[in-house]
């Protein structure tokens, strides 16, 4: 990956060129101005780490003159709101604030390639990435690297977090991350599923197992074979359908509902959580070994409100991808808006933030959103 660093202070471009010259996967370029950067910065540049404060022409100045062309990623050491805001409309992909350790950034590039990559071609219907969602805050840093790790494994992962922090965007990331990445990635909720139908669903039935049974069907295991299988809500399991779950887990086979021959299965398990586990064992609610096959590896995701420098480009990208997904004329937030979102706690965290900037976008009239138009009333 081709990184130009901007950086008027030598000690500081020097140590960020030598440091991210250590990982292979970079090639490093640094320039001590802007003006010099412009003319020598080559179009195989992927992204481009500036800083905002430098003689001459500044960061925001640099942006301006690159005009979208490449992707670009902002270190200061004196963040201001307005700078941030400001960033965030030029296209800014991340804004770190000095001093920051080396994976701070490395982390950032990866996320700013990965969201590069996923950029369409032309205008068409998006699903909501979950690469768009996670960011490079300092509460998250040690997440994503677990999460990263992990993916290159097939260990199981359990995702803990309150509801709404994205738990399945986490789990979509570890599927993308993996070398299963080609393959299905299925995902089920069991609080939403009937006790009577979860079994059914999860390993499917031969024809007149029951009733309305005309026809064998595959269950989520088996549609998942080679992938990733997402049991999002696993708390809720009912306890009587967990010895089933755990043996597919130890022995790697599954018995569809009125079938006796076993199946073979290949599949990843990422599972979540928002409920107390420990609390469920200690009441008979949750099978002691089954937790423990579940959670070889455990991620806690840090709720929204410990996150807010990421709060802007999440806001951004859902502002962007609901304008195209409604055919609206692009809209953009004003500062009072954006002062409006960054001040507030989310209780319902991304899912919330979401939904705020949706309904901000289809009932604005004007083409900037404004603090009115978001409808938060809620104690801050």
């Amino acid at each position: 990956m081709n990184v130009v660093i901007v950086e008027d202070d030598i000690n500081m471009r020097k140590s960020l060129e030598i440091a991210l010259g250590d990982y292979e996967e970079f090639n490093v370029k640094s320039y001590k101005s802007a003006t010099e950067a412009l003319k020598k910065i080559s179009d195989d540049t992927d992204i481009i780490v500036t800083d905002i404060n430098m003689p001459g022409m500044d960061g925001l100045e640099f942006i301006n003159a690159l005009n979208g062309k490449f992707d670009v990623i902002i270190m200061t050491g004196n963040a201001t709101l307005n700078r941030a805001i400001e960033s965030v409309r030029l296209g800014v992909k991340d804004f770190l604030t000095k001093p920051f350790d080396i994976e701070t950034l490395v982390t950032a590039i990866k996320r700013t390639k990965i969201l590069s990559q996923k950029q369409p071609a032309k205008k068409e219907k998006q699903s909501n990435d979950e690469s768009s969602f996670i960011g490079s805050s300092p509460s998250l840093q040690k997440v994503l690297d677990i999460a990263l790790k992990a993916a290159k494994t097939d260990v199981s992962v359990m995702i803990m977090g309150e509801s709404g922090v994205g738990k399945e965007l986490f789990a979509n990331f570890i599927h993308k991350n993996s070398k299963r990445k080609d393959k299905p990635f299925m995902a089920i909720n069991m609080a939403a599923i009937p006790e009577n139908l979860l079994e059914s669903e999860l390993y499917g039935y031969e024809k007149g197992a029951f009733t309305d049974a005309t026809a064998t069907k595959k269950g989520l295991f088996e549609l998942a074979e080679g992938g990733t299988l997402f049991l999002d809500e696993i708390g809720e399991m009912p306890i009587n359908l967990q010895p089933k779950l755990l043996r597919a887990l130890q022995e790697r086979e599954i018995v569809r509902v009125g079938a006796s021959k076993p199946i073979k299965i290949n599949v990843r398990i990422v599972s979540a959580t928002n409920a107390n586990l420990e609390n469920k064992i200690k009441n008979g609610e949750f099978r002691e070994d089954l937790f423990y096959r579940l959670n070889t590896v455990p991620l806690l995701v840090p709720p929204l409100r410990e996150r807010k420098d990421e709060i802007l480009s999440i806001a951004e990208f859902v502002l962007k991808k609901a304008c195209d997904e409604y055919e609206l004329e692009q809209k953009s937030l004003s500062k009072e808006a954006i002062k409006e979102l960054l001040n507030y706690e989310y209780p319902g965290n991304i899912r919330e933030l979401i939904s705020i900037v949706e309904r901000a976008v289809i009932l604005s009239d004007n083409v900037e959103i404004s603090k009115d138009d978001l409808f938060i009333y809620a104690k801050k």
